[in-house]
């Protein structure tokens, strides 16, 4: 019985994922060829790997297509930026995906704004991300876009809706804030200084949680029928001495008590991929409507 509450709870990321993915790949088909994403990665990092590969998976279910670039880890500032204005440059070059993390003597704020926001399909530019003050929120982080696409997943109106996000990082927490303000949304950031999470989050109708914390959140942190939206990822040792992936939500107990969950993994990580080429197809919409193509 326990299994079936959960999974009766579970918000399904990869069918939330596959929706827009398909709504991606019929814009694109329609459209002809929109241009190339370009993904770029500074030096040898393992773990790289593993986010270019399911961004290019992404890509070719959208009908996008999709470079991988690899730059070597010393490549100087000033050549990296040099980079990425022949990018900006190309009008075959749809947008530019600088993968993370990049090598200590690389300031990748830097080259983050270096990156027109035409081309910023990732929402890192401070442009875009200032942007969503404004209520634009086109081409917003897409963690942050996928965590709101989700929570509208459950049917609640955001309306008037209580939000507590735990976690306040800029390219997550912040933004998904703004994010579900400019929805109507009635949000309360916690984080490291909070004097007690647990007393603001368990008042919400929406939690969502991203501060890298395996299982931080247990059930006695929220009400009844509350959504859950989990953005961690933590790699953890298992019983069988391997390792596994887990969210910064205590699922099983949690799930139990939520109205809606979100699993790790399954939940935000594939929609983080489809808003990703949503973003794409919008940057694509408005290189068009500023002349810079056909």
């Amino acid at each position: 019985m326990k299994d079936s509450v959960q999974t009766h709870h579970q918000i399904d990321g990869r069918a939330v994922a596959a929706r827009i993915l398909a709504e991606c790949r019929a814009f694109s088909e329609q459209h002809g060829q929109i241009g190339r994403l370009v993904s770029v990665s500074i030096g040898d990092v393992a773990e790289i790997a593993v986010y270019v590969r399911n961004q290019e998976r992404g890509a070719a279910r959208a009908n996008v297509p999709f470079e991988t670039q690899f730059w070597p880890g010393d490549i100087s500032q000033d050549e990296a930026k040099a980079k990425i204005q022949t990018m900006n440059d190309d009008a075959a070059v749809l947008g530019i995906i600088l993968q993370r993390p990049v090598p200590d003597h690389i300031n990748l704020r830097s080259l983050q704004s270096a990156i027109h926001p035409l081309k910023d399909v990732e929402g890192m530019n401070p442009a875009s991300i200032g942007n969503i003050v404004y209520s634009d929120v086109a081409l917003a982080p897409c963690t942050a876009a996928a965590s709101v696409e989700l929570i509208k997943e459950t049917g609640l109106d955001l309306k008037g809706l209580e939000v507590v996000m735990i976690g306040h990082s800029e390219i997550v927490g912040k933004p998904a804030a703004m994010m579900l303000m400019a929805e109507g949304a009635t949000v309360t950031v916690c984080h490291h200084m909070t004097r007690s999470v647990a007393m603001h989050s368990r008042r919400a109708d929406v939690v969502v949680v991203a501060v890298g914390i395996p299982h931080f959140l247990g059930p006695d942190m929220i009400k009844p029928g509350a959504a859950v939206i989990d953005i961690g990822i933590n790699q953890i040792d298992a019983p069988d001495g391997g390792s596994k992936i887990v969210g910064d939500v205590d699922t099983d107990a949690v799930g139990t008590i939520a109205g809606w969950i979100t699993p790790v993994p399954g939940g935000v990580g594939p929609v983080t991929v489809a808003i990703l080429m949503r973003n794409a197809i919008v940057a694509h919409q408005r290189q068009v409507a500023a002349g810079w193509m056909d």
